[in-house]
């Protein structure tokens, strides 16, 4: 019997355009404080330690978000879980931009992270929603939203922060929002769930939501509290103790939260962990690269470049993805996504090696940044659709949020790791420690090992044999992105 074929609906283009904006505005949140950083305990006339729950809040929320907010997707439908993760980020930006202390600003925050979902969301819809021959490029085009909105996210809010009030900033991040919603309401079809009448594991949710954020505030504020303290080591023992019961109880429940005996299928399973790699790859250079732009030209190899200047000459970078992932979606349709992947990281280990010979000048940074952007834009584009092509449908946007995550705690331990590197290799500028020369070219060169650890885990997933046929969606017949 023939295999049948993916028709699409009509205006999937349309859609992805949509889909990629959302991707756009919660990258954006995630992003847009940073050039903030330096000025918020001065503005909230508060601590350092208490001004950093503001990027951790965010941190935690989005890893709660992600794998839960994915399943629910998949059992009530994905366009209504989007929509419905719109509420708190448009909420979040105005409890930010009105914040009067520290305590509400940690909340809103908070409630933006939540918005993280949306990215594996978009993905997942795409099985349902563009036709075969053009999915793996849909792909590829909202998974690189993912470095647009930070290439974009700095540059702006720099800009914003230096010519008018930092609240703005958060004003502008709702107004997208609630657009971006709307868009999604009126241009994106419900398409039924592809896990309807399945129950929800409120159970596999606590257990995963303890351990995640046990695990998470360990690993970002260990460095603060101290690796040996009684807080770090209780977290992350804490940690070890419930992502351990939690994965005996995901293993026998009737209708896991993440499926666990997918998980394992040696193709999903070595993407995901290939993925932490590839996670801690990237945010290897997005730790250095401003650092080494902002420091002052006395040092003896800082580039003495404004914040507005920096996210600039950073910009091009995260532009590079939006550029590449057509290329990427045709050469995953060419050569299979495992190629691609494997291309891309080993593309991220060969940008760090640009980046040792060209830091000292600001555009041996920018030729960096677009090999490196390059790189994660292959990898990135290729990893969802190894999911989803090894997946049944019912799971997909648990089994892509799952891998979303693994991404973020790639990047979490890359900021801890590299982050520590940073602050134990330093030297004094006027009477202030700041991080030495040498401590950035460890953190290049921890980078490009990683990097290639990553590539080295690509090559090793075994390639797909057959594609499955699966069920249709309405009018479309749903064919995975292998």
């Amino acid at each position: 019997m023939p295999r049948p074929t993916s028709v699409g609906i009509p205006g999937s283009g349309l859609a992805v355009g949509v889909l990629a904006s959302a991707g756009i505005a919660s990258s954006l949140t995630q992003t847009m404080v940073t050039p903030l950083i330096p000025q918020l305990p001065s503005i909230f006339n508060t601590s350092a330690d208490n001004a950093a729950w503001i990027i951790t809040a965010t941190l935690l929320a989005a890893a709660v978000a992600v794998p839960i907010s994915g399943r629910l997707g998949d059992l009530f439908g994905k366009q209504k879980m989007i929509l419905i993760l719109a509420i708190p980020l448009f909420i979040g930006g105005i409890l930010c931009a009105v914040a009067p202390n520290v305590e509400l600003m940690i909340a809103g925050r908070a409630l933006q992270g939540f918005g993280s979902g949306m990215v594996p969301l978009g993905i997942a819809m795409l099985r349902d929603l563009v036709p075969k021959e053009r999915l793996s490029a849909a792909i590829a085009t909202v998974s690189a939203t993912l470095g647009v909105g930070g290439a974009v996210g700095m540059p702006l809010s720099a800009a914003v922060i230096e010519f008018a009030d930092w609240r703005a900033v958060f004003y502008g991040s709702a107004a997208l929002t609630l657009l971006v919603a709307l868009a999604i309401w009126k241009l994106i079809p419900a398409l039924p769930a592809g896990a309807a009448g399945q129950k929800f594991d409120w159970l596999g949710a606590i257990g995963l939501t303890i351990g995640l954020v046990s695990l998470i505030l360990a690993v970002s504020k260990g460095s603060a509290w101290g690796w040996t303290s009684a807080m770090t080591l209780g977290l992350l023992a804490v940690a070890a103790v419930s992502l351990t019961l939690w994965g005996m109880w995901e293993t026998r429940t009737k209708d896991p939260l993440v499926d666990l005996r997918t998980a394992v299928i040696p193709r999903v399973l070595l993407t995901n962990i290939a993925s932490i790699f590839v996670g801690f790859g990237m945010y290897a250079s997005m730790l250095a690269m401003p650092q080494i732009l902002q420091l002052p030209t006395q040092t003896g190899y800082g580039l003495g470049q404004s914040i507005l200047a920096a996210g600039l000459w950073m910009a091009p970078a995260g532009l590079m993805m939006l550029v590449l992932s057509p290329i990427g979606g045709k050469l995953t349709d060419a050569r299979g996504p495992k190629f691609t992947l494997t291309l891309g990281v080993s593309i991220l280990a060969i940008g760090y090696g640009v980046g040792l010979l060209g830091m000292g000048s600001t555009w041996g940074l920018l030729a960096t940044g677009l090999v490196v952007n390059s790189g994660v834009a292959l990898a990135y584009g290729a990893m969802p659709a190894i999911i989803m092509g090894a997946v049944p449908r019912s799971e997909t946007a648990a089994a892509n949020g799952f891998n979303t995550l693994m991404r973020s705690l790639g990047t979490t331990t890359g900021a801890a790791v590299v982050g520590l590197v940073l602050a134990q290799m330093t030297t004094d500028f006027s009477g202030v420690m700041v991080p030495s020369e040498t401590g950035f070219r460890v953190a290049l060169i921890l980078g490009a090992g990683i990097s290639v650890i990553a590539a080295v885990l690509a090559a090793l997933i075994p390639s797909a044999r057959e594609k499955p046929v699966l069920e249709p969606v309405g009018n479309h017949q749903e064919v995975p992105a292998n």
